[in-house]
């Protein structure tokens, strides 16, 4: 009969490992990874933030009159 191989928990595959041993390892990468991103100033996020606040009023105006077109149109079909 074959002898049976001992593997460490470096050889096991990641679903077989504790969950602690799984989840201390993987907060440790998630700071690991944290730390090499490139944070926006404020000024870069002030300008990101009206950006985005601009463009959502300008979608809503457009969205609002197709909508009040679409409405007009179905009223004048359906009576």
């Amino acid at each position: 009969m074959a002898k049976r191989q001992d593997q460490s928990s470096e050889t096991r595959p990641e679903h077989t490992q504790n969950p602690v041993v799984r989840f201390t390892r993987y907060v440790e990468d998630a700071k690991a990874e944290l730390r090499k991103v490139t944070w926006p100033t404020i000024p870069e996020t002030k300008k990101a933030t009206l950006a985005v606040l601009g463009f959502v009023v300008v979608m809503a105006i457009i969205l609002g009159l197709v909508d009040l077109g679409l409405s007009a149109l179905i009223k004048s079909v359906l009576s």
